[in-house]
């Protein structure tokens, strides 16, 4: 695997944990201010979620993943 495919891996696996803690922090929060910021945290894993995804399905159609 390409260094920028792992880049890529690890992104994913990022954004999975950036989920994780979103969801427990939402769950687990006290204040408005608290719904935010994991809205905030939640909204940004998606967005990288979908970037991550589609670049890796550009290095696949390159044949380099």
């Amino acid at each position: 695997m390409k260094l920028c495919d792992e880049s890529i891996r690890k992104t994913l696996i990022l954004v999975n944990d950036m989920l994780d803690l979103a969801e427990e922090g939402d769950a687990n929060r006290e204040d408005t201010n608290c719904g935010v910021l994991f809205g905030v945290l939640r909204d940004s894993a998606y967005k990288l979620r979908q970037m991550a995804e589609a670049e890796r399905e550009a290095h696949i159609k390159k044949g380099w993943w």
